[in-house]
């Protein structure tokens, strides 16, 4: 019988999954031959900014198989059918899964897929950095599904023992729209994949006209502590979250995902700070808001003196799957909430 896991069990979790997230990003800057990550390729690639076909045509489009796929590592696929069974590794694609109606041909899951409520249910395979190898075997999938948090070298591991992991790893929201536009004509869910991405460039949409006349002085600085200790810099999708949302990420000179300096930010002086909401710090025992105002100094930052502080969902903002867009318009709300409805 398996225990039910408790709440400090899963806030670690989510903190190990996140913090790995980080460090996964960092490590794939490493190495010359490293690619630019982002979407799969394929023969006519629908975009998530293309045009797309209107009426009975986009509903009655199918995919034509043999259908040949590059995956974010370069690796070709060629699927002679869609993919029967399907197990997925990252949070994020397993999202991705549920929302194109495959919920029922998946046939594992990460320990920290809970999202919907139906994932909880499936079979449990370990992290999202090194899944267990036994339990991923014995899905017997015909497609693994695996994203930004597990490392190059563990996918092709987990390939020498003849598992056929397929890797997406976006930076931006466009490629997050492409991935599941890709997965459409993988899975031969065309129709659900665009009407979903629709949905998501609604919601983009609907943020960047809500900002669209700022002027360059009326917009706000902001710090995001996504986890204790760490924020983000350029060439990921946090930071283009807020960027969208019409902020200036204070760590926008950085790279990456990165540790904050409390006097830098201090400096920075941002006038929001966004940071997730059910998040307590282990070495202090404290949630984040209490965390960020009680630092030393802090006091004085704006957004601090100000009541500036905004919390958000934690994993709308930290998986770049379907909901991503969700988390933007969060975020949008935090920093501007007279002009975010």
């Amino acid at each position: 019988m398996k225990a039910k896991l408790t709440t400090k069990v899963l806030r670690k979790r989510w903190l190990a999954a996140i913090l790995s997230l980080a460090l996964a990003a960092s490590l794939a800057g490493c190495g010359s031959a490293a690619k630019t990550p982002g979407q799969g390729e394929l023969a006519n690639p629908p975009k998530a900014d293309g045009t797309k076909q209107e009426g009975a045509a986009a509903s009655a489009k199918r995919t034509s198989y043999p259908l040949k796929v590059k995956d974010a590592t370069g690796k070709e696929f060629v699927f002679e059918k869609a993919p029967e069974r399907i197990a997925s590794t990252s949070p994020s694609e397993t999202e991705a899964l549920f929302a194109l109606g495959l919920g029922d041909k998946v046939v594992g899951v990460s320990d920290f897929c809970d999202y919907p409520a139906e994932a909880k249910a499936k079979p449990k395979m370990g992290s999202i950095v090194k899944p267990n190898e036994e339990a991923l075997i014995g899905t017997n999938a015909d497609l693994v599904m695996t994203g930004v948090s597990m490392k190059p070298q563990v996918v092709d591991k987990l390939r020498e023992l003849k598992i056929n992991m397929f890797k997406v790893e976006p930076k931006t929201l466009d490629d997050v729209m492409n991935n599941l536009l890709m997965m459409g004509q993988i899975f031969d869910r065309q129709e659900q994949a665009q009407k979903l991405v629709d949905s998501m460039k609604a919601d983009r949409q609907k943020v960047v006209n809500a900002v669209k006349d700022l002027k360059p002085e009326q917009k706000k600085k902001v710090f995001i502590e996504f986890s204790p200790g760490w924020t983000v810099g350029k060439g990921e999708f946090i930071d283009e979250l807020i960027t969208l949302s019409g902020g200036i990420n204070v760590a926008g000179g950085e790279k990456g995902y990165v540790r904050i300096s409390e006097e830098k930010v201090i400096a920075d002086n941002p006038q929001v700070i966004i940071y997730p909401n059910g998040i307590i710090d282990d070495k202090s025992k404290k949630p984040m808001d209490q965390l960020i105002r009680e630092r030393s100094g802090w006091d004085k930052i704006e957004a601090v003196r100000s009541g500036k502080l905004a919390g958000v969902d934690k994993d709308l903002i930290s998986r770049p799957g379907p909901r991503i867009t969700a988390g933007l318009v969060e975020i949008a709300k935090g920093i501007y909430p007279d002009l975010v409805k």
